[in-house]
C-alpha cells in the first residue's frame, strides 16, 4: 500500500531522516555488541577497545535523535499514527544506547579475561549472545517493518533468554565452589551473561514499542504469572 503524502509537506521527510538516525544508531550497536563478544572468544584485547570507543559515536546520536524528535513534534505537531511513530522513534533510542553501554561492559569484562589463561565454560555465552542478538536484530526489523507478530514474537523470547541466564549463572557459581582460584573469572562470566540478559530487556521493550507505533496496542506487562 502506497502511503499517502502528509498534508504538512516535509512531516514525511523529517519523520524519515529521525527514522534513519535511529536505525544507523542501532546498526552501530549491533557492531559494538559483534566485537565485544568476539574479542571476548577471540581473546582480542583490539576488537574489545574498539567496542569501548565506539560507545561515544553511539551517544551522540541519541542526543541528535532527541534532538530531532523533539522539533518535529514542534513543528508538525502530528497525531495519531505520525505521533506514534515519532515517539517510537524517540524511545527506541534510549534502549539502543543501553544496548550499546552493555556491549561496553561486556568488552571492559572481555579485556579482564583476557589477561588469565582461558575457561572452558565461555562456551557458555556462546547460545545467549546468538539468541540476545537475534531479539535485537528482530525488535528493529519490526520497528522498521511495522511488523506487529515479529514484534510479539520476540517479546515471546525474552522468556527462553531468562532461562538461559539463569542456568548460565547456576553452572559458573558451582564452578566458583569447585575451582575457588578462577573466582574471579567466573564472576566476569556470570556478569557478561547478565549483560546479554539485559540487551535482550532492551530488545524487547524495542518490540513492544515497535507493536505500539503500528498497531496503537500497549503490550507491556502482559507476561502470564508463572506458579514457582
Amino acid at each position: 500500500m502506497v502511503t499517502p503524502k502528509h498534508i504538512l509537506g516535509n512531516f514525511d521527510e523529517a519523520l524519515s531522516s529521525l527514522r534513519n538516525n535511529v536505525l544507523m544508531m542501532a546498526g552501530l550497536a549491533e557492531r559494538t555488541l559483534d566485537r565485544a563478544i568476539r574479542g571476548l572468544l577471540q581473546r582480542d584485547d583490539n576488537l574489545c577497545v574498539t567496542a569501548i570507543a565506539d560507545d561515544e559515536e553511539i551517544d551522540q546520536l541519541e542526543k541528535q535523535i532527541d534532538k530531532d524528535g523533539v522539533d518535529v513534534l514542534l513543528r508538525f505537531q502530528p497525531v495519531a499514527s505520525d505521533l506514534r511513530r515519532v515517539v517510537a522513534a524517540m524511545k527506541l533510542s534510549p534502549n539502543v544506547e543501553r544496548i550499546a553501554d552493555q556491549a561496553t561492559n561486556i568488552a571492559r569484562r572481555a579485556r579482564k579475561l583476557n589477561k588469565h589463561a582461558p575457561l572452558p565454560e565461555v562456551d557458555l555465552i556462546v547460545p545467549i549472545q546468538a539468541h540476545a542478538m537475534s531479539m535485537f536484530k528482530d525488535s528493529i526489523d519490526a520497528f522498521t517493518r511495522e511488523d506487529v507478530e515479529l514484534g510479539r514474537a520476540v517479546v515471546a523470547r525474552d522468556k527462553d533468554l531468562d532461562l538461559m541466564n539463569k542456568k548460565a549463572g547456576r553452572l559458573l557459581t558451582d564452578r566458583m565452589a569447585e575451582d575457588p582460584k578462577q573466582l574471579r573469572g567466573y564472576l566476569n562470566l556470570i556478569f557478561i551473561s547478565r549483560c546479554l540478559e539485559r540487551v535482550g530487556d532492551h530488545a524487547t521493550n524495542i518490540a513492544e514499542d515497535a507493536v505500539y507505533a503500528a498497531a496503537a496496542e500497549d503490550i507491556r506487562h502482559q507476561t502470564a504469572t508463572v506458579a514457582t
